[in-house]
């Protein structure tokens, strides 16, 4: 992991400008978000099994509902991580990265409203489908608004502090090149499923799945966009979170695996790169403070 953390200078010019400031509001909604998370994290990754009484829709396998519920662990994590800083650049990809599944995940609502509990006879579960809605319907436009309005805030963005190194670059090239193209395939034909996932998937979590695949890969580019260490430290961070319950998920629920398949090879040959390349981005960040 030495070469992922060897980083490369930004120049003497690193670290003398605050930069352009994230809208009013962000602190607010950002909170709201990360209460949501954590629900949605205990709702799906810790009653995988019970999606029927205790979630908006029933996900099945319990795999798919861990997966999912692994993504807002993360989610939960990255909001948390960027409450501390008031400043866009720093703000910018974990803000971006949020918007881009929380419109992906309206959309597989929309698409698929026949799904949910709407008319369950579970209070909770009703519930549940009711309040999903709402929160994915307000949840775009606000960060939307947010994003909008931090981008065109007065002022520039801070110069870089340090470089990402050159192995880390490369890693996340990698998995931009891996996650985007399924994460496209399986939001725009989610019946790719069944040829590129390792376990079935229903057209609403094969959405929903593909919707995480997007933020990780826009994780990923857009931390070579950016380019600099502590702009990357927080989505780091999340992103080895991120495999590491992916990790826990397969061992807890494997048995809806295709073991032995291309896909199920292709899928933990990635899945265990993910966290040494987020736990290598955040040490690389801790080792060389501002």
């Amino acid at each position: 992991m030495s070469a992922l953390l060897a980083p490369r200078s930004a120049g003497p010019a690193a670290g003398v400008a605050k930069g352009r400031l994230v809208a009013p509001g962000t602190r607010a909604l950002l909170l709201t978000f990360a209460v949501l998370t954590l629900v949605a994290t205990n709702q799906l990754f810790v009653l995988a099994a019970d999606t029927d009484r205790w979630f908006a829709w029933t996900i099945q396998p319990p795999l798919t509902a861990a997966f999912v519920g692994a993504g807002y662990a993360a989610g939960f994590l990255l909001v948390v991580l960027v409450l501390r800083t008031r400043v866009w650049a720093e703000a910018r990809l974990t803000l971006v990265s949020v918007l881009v599944f929380a419109t992906a995940s309206l959309v597989a609502t929309l698409l698929h409203t026949d799904r949910f509990h709407f008319g369950a006879p579970e209070p909770v579960a009703r519930f549940a489908a009711w309040f999903w809605l709402a929160v994915y319907v307000v949840v775009p436009v606000g960060l939307a608004v947010v994003v909008v309005r931090s981008h065109r805030a007065p002022g520039a963005d801070p110069p870089r502090s340090v470089r990402l190194p050159v192995a880390l670059k490369g890693a996340l090239v990698l998995h931009a090149v891996v996650l985007l193209p399924v994460a496209v395939a399986l939001l725009v034909s989610p019946g790719t499923a069944a040829v590129l996932w390792p376990w079935a998937l229903t057209p609403l979590t094969a959405q929903m799945v593909g919707g995480w695949l997007l933020a990780f890969g826009v994780v990923a580019v857009g931390a070579l966009l950016e380019d600099d260490l502590h702009r990357l430290s927080g989505p780091a961070l999340a992103y080895a979170v991120f495999g590491l319950l992916q990790l826990l998920a397969l061992a807890l629920h494997g048995e809806a695996v295709r073991w032995g398949s291309p896909q199920a090879a292709a899928y933990l040959g990635v899945l265990v790169t993910v966290p040494v390349v987020g736990l290598a981005g955040w040490l690389a960040a801790r080792r060389h403070p501002r």
